[in-house]
């Protein structure tokens, strides 16, 4: 037993007195309500962010001289026994402490006695909570950002073996234009880093620091707002006490954020989705990453995509459910606050979890005796090119090059139409159309059309920024490449 549980009540003993507004009741609180209101068996996730923030207000304090330097060394050692518990299981979590917050002050008291009490001078859970889910985020933010960044690498590295591949690139899911498929899995890192700049532009939104706001009015203690702040690094403080306890955008704002994360995903699922079916095969995906039917032996169903998309709505759902709960909430503290936390959890648990499986899904894995990547996503270049020649995807090319010969825009738009009906009637592509047949669409036509109607001539006639050209996809892929690292 450590010399801190000596001659001290339990947490037990405590729990009844945790109740600061006890005294004024005449029954006790209904364990029917108790289990209604309690959140500690969900925010004790915060219990980090609670310790690391209690230990910063306790380091103020003492710095203010508000309570003594032997009340703050029984803070830092009570702390370390209590991060010491938690981290070994030992922790006894009880219901009738309510949150995170109780649990953790009760046991400070029981093993370092008035030193524990002394420590929520200047503060009230109002704060304390705005501030751990703050600190909480900031963490879970710089984790999403990372995540982001290895599904954008496991992107990159798929492409950088594609660049010459060719895909049929579609509109209305019609055949449109080929373009390169590492163009079109750029397209997505594109989107994954808007994502990660959200992130990081939130970020700064989020790491404010409530404390020393107190219930809603401030305090009268002569707190030092900014060194708390400085020693959480935070990036300021919140500059109005009623703001900083009640409001919850920063909270709104991340699942904002995660649910356009989600949307990418989704939409990248739906590709992955589609690519996979027997009806285009442009791809395979690891078999750990599919399942089988329990009664048709040939299938081989995406589900992790698949449930990917599913779980965006569950995100975008949560979104909604925090805009509903801030929307009709008076300044400034109210008890409704408490069901911010389990929406946000899930959001950034979903969110974590399915940007890990993505970016393995996508690059695959390195196996660890072989030191060589295994799995992610095989490409069947020849089912793409054929798609790409299914549909005229070189029609406007072939606009293009009459445009280059003197004919308006809209007149070779219409040439090209019948030129495409001629071809849809004898099954033939355009680029197998006799050059004759050609001609009598427009006498301009020459030997060189046949080089524009290829596919690689389309690819390749696209060298702008941005386009679709193999030189083009080298540039941005060596682009991001150094972002990347």
């Amino acid at each position: 037993m450590s010399d801190l549980t000596r001659s001290q009540p339990s947490s037990n003993q405590l729990a009844t007195k945790a109740q600061a507004w006890s005294a004024l009741f005449s029954e006790p609180m209904s364990d029917l309500v108790k289990r209604y209101t309690s959140s500690v068996f969900f925010d004790k996730r915060l219990w980090q962010a609670d310790i690391a923030g209690s230990l910063a207000h306790a380091e103020m304090l003492a710095a203010q001289a508000i309570i003594g330097p032997e009340d703050y060394a029984a803070i830092q050692k009570g702390m370390a026994q209590i991060t010491q518990e938690i981290e070994a299981g030992q922790f006894d979590w009880q219901l009738d402490l309510e949150d995170v917050h109780l649990n953790i002050e009760a046991r400070l008291t029981a093993l370092v006695g008035d030193a524990g009490k002394r420590l929520h001078t200047g503060r009230s859970r109002n704060d304390q909570v705005a501030t751990d889910v703050r600190l909480w985020l900031r963490g879970e933010i710089d984790v999403t950002v990372e995540l982001l960044r290895a599904l954008q690498l496991a992107l990159v590295e798929v492409a950088e073996n594609n660049v010459e591949v060719i895909l049929p690139g579609f509109t209305h899911l019609q055949v449109a234009q080929p373009v390169s498929f590492a163009h079109h899995l750029l397209a997505y890192v594109e989107m994954f880093e808007r994502d990660a700049q959200r992130m990081l532009d939130l970020r700064k939104r989020v790491n404010v620091l409530p404390l020393g706001s107190a219930a809603l009015a401030g305090t009268t203690y002569p707190l030092d707002r900014e060194r708390v702040a400085t020693t959480l690094g935070m990036e300021g403080v919140c500059q109005n006490s009623l703001d900083g306890v009640s409001d919850r955008d920063f909270a709104i704002e991340f699942s904002a954020a995660a649910s356009l994360v989600m949307v990418h995903i989704s939409r990248l699922s739906e590709e992955l989705i589609v690519w996979m079916s027997q009806n285009f095969g442009f791809i395979k995906i690891a078999d750990r990453f599919t399942t089988g039917s329990s009664i048709m032996p040939q299938k081989k169903n995406p589900d992790v995509p698949e449930l990917a998309r599913g779980k965006t709505g569950r995100v975008v759902g949560h979104l909604m459910g925090l805009i509903t709960l801030m929307k009709g909430q008076p300044l400034a503290y109210n008890k409704d606050n408490q069901e911010d936390k389990e929406p946000l959890f899930d959001t950034v648990d979903t969110l974590k979890d399915t940007l890990r499986i993505f970016a393995e899904m996508v690059g695959g894995q390195v196996n660890p005796h072989t030191g060589c990547k295994e799995g992610g996503i095989t490409v069947n270049a020849q089912a793409m090119r054929a798609a790409a020649q299914k549909g005229y995807a070189t029609a406007t090319d072939l606009a293009d090059y009459l445009v280059k010969k003197g004919l308006p825009f809209r007149d070779a738009h219409e040439t090209v139409a019948h030129a495409v009906k001629l071809a849809a009637q004898k099954g033939v592509d355009l680029s197998e159309l006799s050059l004759a047949e050609l001609q009598a669409f427009n006498p301009n036509v020459a030997d060189d059309v046949f080089a524009v109607l290829s596919l690689e001539g389309s690819l390749n006639a696209r060298n702008t920024l941005g386009g679709t050209a193999p030189a083009q996809v080298r540039a941005q892929l060596a682009r991001h490449r150094a972002r990347l690292g």
